[in-house]
């Protein structure tokens, strides 16, 4: 079995904050990568580094945005879903049976295209996001 790395921390240190004080360092601490406050204020004084995110405020636009076109081309692709299933269940001339043959290939492309986009953003924004 693993051994807990506080397990030898048998001290407790008890301190009080103003209201504004404790801002700062809950604000200090939400931005960085510390998991626990405790940690964070135990980095801070035992002068160890701490990583702290960055936000950048552009490639959060780029993020939102990527995933609005992202769900509008899937709503695209379900639209030529659709109409592909219904002309298919018609009554057709050979040429025209070809041609939406080579629309039904093109579509499962796009669908697949579709596909790799989405799960690109959704790697992106779990990284960005540090979900």
């Amino acid at each position: 079995m693993m051994k807990r790395e506080n397990s030898n921390r048998t001290r407790i240190v008890g301190l009080r904050f103003k209201p504004e004080e404790y801002a700062k360092i809950e604000s200090k601490f939400r931005a960085s990568t510390c998991r626990k406050l405790s940690d964070h204020i135990r980095k801070h004084l035992f002068n160890q580094p701490i990583v702290s995110t960055y936000r950048n405020q552009s490639l959060d636009d780029l993020m939102e945005e990527t995933i609005v076109l992202t769900s509008e081309l899937k709503s695209i692709g379900k639209n030529i879903n659709q109409i592909a299933k219904k002309v298919n269940s018609m009554q057709l001339i050979p040429e025209l049976k070809q041609q939406l043959y080579l629309f039904d290939i093109i579509q499962k492309r796009l669908s697949s295209k579709l596909d790799e986009i989405s799960n690109h953003t959704k790697k992106i924004a779990e990284r960005w996001l540090q979900l």
